[in-house]
């Protein structure tokens, strides 16, 4: 809210200039979520640890991962918190992108909180119906992929990256398009979820991609020179993006090997989504694929595990997702992780260096 209590300021002060731009606001913000989600965490686990909102570990999981039983969970409140509160300070609230994204972001919380507590409160691993996760999740993503196209908050062309002129108009359809991709990218990283820090690594990674995407995005003149679309105001989601990435580094201090705390399905459904919603109103729909490959393997990765099992009774991998495939092949945890994040690097930098491929 300083943007909006401040800058009008800049009337009488220049001083008060400054809150006028992206960059400096995102810097504040992902200072303000770094510090709060630090500070706050400690006190978090403790409350977790209190309370016994343990998580539960699934049965046909890695042997290694029993030890992991009772540790705290839920531990996207204070990533999304921290996050949330960081933009409830240096946001732009009269930007259509930024509230959509937030509108995303926190339906997506309250379904995961949800399914966390329903996991938490049954002492098993089931939680939400996977049918019923599905209709909330289509529900908010259409809502918000409608209201894009209906107020031209963006259009409903799709651009293929690597290629110059290369762009589709879907029309009406590309509401259910949009809507799949948030969906996707929801659940993708919701099953990415499984080691030590895995999932947050590559959230960062992808975030400060996306936020870089769209701060060009918004701008006119950079849009037009490196042959983007131009979206007018999506460059306030710098501010959440850095906000995100702020809160996901204080998230990291506790959940790093050996993890004190867990992202849950309130981290891992929320960030996923708001991932994707930035995804879309940044016209990165096709490139969020190569900027979230990890993600992107991961749900690969189970959905040839459970249609191989089912069409030829034989399974792919040791155990999907893929990351427990390579615990099973004698990979430690921690090298899992690690090489994971530097895979998640490079398809950001690739990701990245098409933009003079256009």
């Amino acid at each position: 809210m300083l943007y909006h209590w401040l800058y009008p300021l800049s009337q009488s002060n220049h001083l008060f200039n400054i809150f006028k731009y992206i960059t400096f606001r995102s810097f504040m913000a992902f200072i303000i979520a770094t510090i709060v989600s630090i500070f706050w965490g400690k006190r978090f686990i403790a409350l977790m640890k209190v309370r016994q909102f343990g998580q539960t570990i699934r049965e046909d999981g890695p042997e290694t991962h029993k030890k992991k039983k009772g540790t705290p969970t839920f531990g996207g409140v204070f990533i999304l918190g921290s996050a949330v509160l960081a933009c409830g300070i240096c946001g732009n609230f009269v930007s259509f992108p930024f509230l959509i994204v937030l509108f995303v972001t926190i339906s997506y919380f309250f379904l995961g909180g949800l399914d966390d507590y329903l996991k938490v409160l049954k002492k098993n691993t089931k939680g939400v119906s996977a049918r019923q996760k599905l209709a909330w999740q289509f529900s908010t993503a259409l809502i918000a992929s409608f209201v894009m196209i209906k107020f031209n908050v963006t259009d409903s062309q799709v651009y293929v990256p690597f290629l110059k002129d290369a762009v589709v108009d879907l029309g009406w359809w590309y509401v259910p398009f949009a809507a799949f991709v948030i969906v996707g990218s929801s659940n993708a990283l919701n099953l990415t979820d499984g080691l030590d820090g895995l999932a947050i690594g590559p959230t960062i990674t992808s975030a400060a991609t996306l936020g870089f995407l769209a701060y060009l995005a918004g701008h006119a003149e950079l849009a037009d020179y490196l042959l983007i679309p131009h979206v007018p105001d999506v460059g306030e989601l710098l501010v959440l993006v850095a906000a995100i990435i702020g809160a996901g580094v204080g998230f990291l201090w506790y959940n790093t090997y050996p993890a004190e705390i867990f992202m849950g399905d309130v981290g891992s459904l929320s960030l996923g989504g708001c991932l994707g919603a930035i995804a879309v109103l940044t016209k990165n729909e096709f490139l969020f694929v190569l900027i979230g490959g990890i993600f992107v393997i991961e749900a690969v990765s189970v959905i040839l595990q459970v249609a191989s099992f089912k069409t030829r009774g034989k399974r792919i991998f040791k155990m999907a997702p893929i990351h427990h495939h390579f615990e099973l092949l004698g990979w430690p945890e921690t090298k899992v992780i690690v090489r994971f994040w530097i895979v998640s690097l490079v398809f950001a930098i690739l990701a990245l260096a098409t933009l003079k491929l256009r």
